[in-house]
């Protein structure tokens, strides 16, 4: 049976679709950009006669970026430190946010009052490096997961998830015919739970992928870079070589690394985001389906 839209129905729906039409535009607008900018010409793009597509094609600044074969260094080490650092996440938060979800854990108010604590306080800086110190894992790998472990914010989207999604019923059912509560998780809430799973894999993962800072305070030895220090080094040094050729006055060179410099920046955007873009499209349905049911109280 079709149902007639009204006229006020009609100018809604086309309200809406003018909406998301509008919101896709200033979305892909700065994607589209900087992948044009990352293979134009600087001239066209400084200039503003590239406001779209790429002008001046040319490949020099992904060229120079992959020139240096610490990059490939930097994509190993990162690659590694965000499936080890993501696997420990969700090794960690999924069973502590299934724990918090049962009504019969002791002292679970107690236990919530203390993680929650944790997101409005923490040690600082100074202690959590003389702790990561006292640990043993200053210039180790370790140093890059471990710190960051679990959100707590995470762990309570998980258990609003585990809370919603989830089935007393069935853990009961699991329950009676002799499983452990590990058995129950294993085997039955975690097969049931994908959509968390993949948010959660989504949002530590993209975060351990741009983790720059605590590689700068944590990591002294180059083999352990990780991607996003590598970047930034060359960004850095096209910049105090630009500032020392223009302190020199020599105006030939001054315009010839800008140029480069220009090129070498989009480039670098691309580099970095570049394997998360192409991952995204795949979670894509985990994610919509997680945040909306994780976003639930009961």
């Amino acid at each position: 049976m079709n149902i007639k839209e009204t006229r006020s129905d009609q100018i809604f729906n086309l309200c809406n679709k003018l909406l998301v039409l509008f919101f896709i535009i200033i979305i892909s607008y700065p994607l589209i950009y900087i992948v044009s900018a990352s293979i134009s010409d600087p001239f066209y793009v400084n200039s503003g006669a590239m406001w779209l597509f790429p002008k001046g094609i040319t490949f020099e600044g992904f060229e120079r970026v992959f020139q240096s074969s610490e990059i490939w260094v930097g994509y190993r080490n990162t690659i590694f430190y965000t499936l080890l650092g993501t696997f420990i996440n969700l090794v960690v938060t999924l069973p502590c946010a299934y724990a918090l979800s049962r009504q019969d854990l002791i002292g679970k108010k107690l236990i919530m009052t203390l993680f929650v604590f944790t997101m409005f306080f923490d040690g600082g800086l100074i202690p959590t490096y003389l702790l990561v110190r006292d640990l043993g894992m200053i210039n180790t790998i370790w140093s890059m997961v471990i710190p960051s472990a679990a959100a707590m914010w995470n762990i309570i989207v998980t258990m609003s998830f585990f809370k919603v999604t989830i089935p007393r019923g069935l853990e009961e059912a699991a329950e009676m015919d002799g499983a452990s509560q590990i058995r129950t998780f294993l085997q039955i809430v975690l097969p049931l739970s994908a959509p968390i799973i993949a948010v959660m894999a989504l949002f530590y993962g993209v975060g351990h992928w741009n983790q720059y800072f605590g590689a700068l305070i944590y990591l002294h030895e180059r083999s352990l870079f990780p991607l996003q220090l590598f970047l930034r080094e060359i960004l850095v040094q096209q910049k105090i070589t630009a500032e020392l050729l223009q302190q020199s006055g020599a105006a030939e060179a001054i315009s010839k690394h800008a140029r480069i410099a220009d090129i070498i920046k989009y480039a670098v955007m691309i580099v970095s985001a570049a394997p998360l873009l192409m991952i995204y499209p795949f979670l894509q349905r985990f994610f919509i389906k997680g945040v909306m049911i994780g976003s639930l109280k009961e």
